[in-house]
């Protein structure tokens, strides 16, 4: 891969949208741990965050470019970034593992606010230990670290046209591996063995990875949607369902597909109905202005018209990007504006019988004339597998 995905404007669009978010929410910089928010500004992609040893840090001030501090064997490749200032230190080195390099580097940053935003709050994580962030406080005093995801998620949220066709191109190859499956299965095989003939297509299909797949089967439909694959043979009657999200220079798609093997019940298939029906109802009410509690009552409306019985999921739909679930949320009291950039899954699901459920999923951007469906539409029928 490049040593970064998309040219340097693009990076230095983002970083001026930080910087006016920096000022809003008066903050002297952006300190960034977590790799969806580190590769944003630096392009820098590797499976080396698989390796918890090492921390690693962007810094973005309020006004001039970006600082990276970071492992020395980290060094060559960010070398060849768009960002070019890297501080590093010989990691890993637990008794001072950057924490002096990161404070002298924070303690040089013009200040204005004496605040630095870290990412402390919803659906965001520090990934550096705790002790070493005590330590960091300890050593910057007369700067506070405080929480900048309601920042970083603002920022995050209204993706540009060339994130936007990343996840385009996870949700359209994807979509072409789901409608193939059913020639590759009969009765018989594994859930694993479906999941595995799913992935295989999907990454010869061109996505960089597949990090995400959920599988579950069962009578008519199934119990829960977050469990991976198991050896569970697939039998007449049942609804098999996949859930992937796989990525495409770091950004996610994720929606689901369900198969029928054979003759399923008829409640399944009114359940069926009534999730596709709902699907179509999120994806029209999915529009400038109109905020996700309203997507969600939109898609409620017609499930519960339907004799949904309840949905254990939480909510119906969320942001998504960088990270296979990102804020807002389509619920209750998460009243979000939509906006033209945002990406929005849209995933009503019911509980039509005790034990047994049926989800759909599908992923649209939101545009001034309306959603744009990113993911080839699901079939009003479930496909067949013989």
């Amino acid at each position: 891969m490049d040593a970064c995905p998309f040219p340097e404007s693009e990076y230095l669009d983002r970083v001026a949208r930080a910087q006016a978010l920096m000022q809003e929410h008066r903050l002297d910089a952006l300190l960034l741990t977590a790799p969806p928010n580190f590769g944003y500004f630096t392009g820098f992609e590797t499976q080396f965050w698989e390796s918890p040893t090492r921390p690693w840090f962007v810094l973005v001030p309020r006004q001039g470019t970006c600082l990276l501090v970071v492992p020395e064997i980290g060094a060559p490749a960010l070398a060849r970034s768009w960002i070019g200032a890297v501080h590093t230190w010989p990691a890993p080195r637990p008794a001072d593992d950057g924490v002096s390099l990161l404070a002298d580097t924070i303690r040089n940053l013009e200040r204005r606010y004496g605040r630095i935003g870290m990412e402390m709050g919803r659906e965001s994580v520090v990934r550096m230990p705790l002790v070493d962030l005590a330590v960091l406080r300890d050593r910057i005093r007369g700067v506070d670290l405080v929480d900048g995801s309601p920042a970083i998620w603002a920022l995050r949220a209204l993706k540009s046209p060339l994130e936007v066709d990343c996840i385009r191109r996870s949700c359209q190859a994807v979509g072409r591996a789901f409608e193939a499956l059913p020639a590759t299965l009969a009765r018989g095989r594994t859930e694993r063995q479906a999941a595995r003939a799913l992935t295989l297509d999907i990454l010869t299909r061109g996505v960089d990875a597949v990090p995400f797949l959920a599988c579950a089967s069962g009578p008519g439909g199934y119990p829960e949607i977050i469990s991976p694959p198991s050896d569970r043979p697939l039998e007449d009657g049942d609804v098999l369902f996949l859930d992937v999200g796989a990525t495409t220079r770091g950004y996610f798609c994720d929606f689901d597909r369900n198969y029928a093997l054979g003759r399923i019940p008829d409640a399944a298939l009114r359940a069926h109905e009534a999730v596709w029906r709902a699907t179509e109802a999120g994806i029209q009410a999915a529009r400038p202005g109109r905020t996700t509690s309203q997507v969600w009552q939109a898609m409620m409306d017609v499930l519960e018209s339907a004799g949904m019985r309840g949905n254990n999921v939480g909510r119906l739909g969320h942001g998504l990007g960088r990270q296979l679930t990102e804020p807002p949320s389509n619920m209750p009291g998460d009243d979000t504006v939509l906006e033209p950039g945002m990406v929005i899954t849209i995933e009503p699901g019911m509980e039509y019988a005790e034990g047994r459920m049926l989800v759909h999923e599908e992923d649209v951007h939101i545009t001034e004339d309306g959603p744009d469906l990113l993911t080839p539409r699901a079939p009003r029928e479930m496909w067949r597998i013989s």
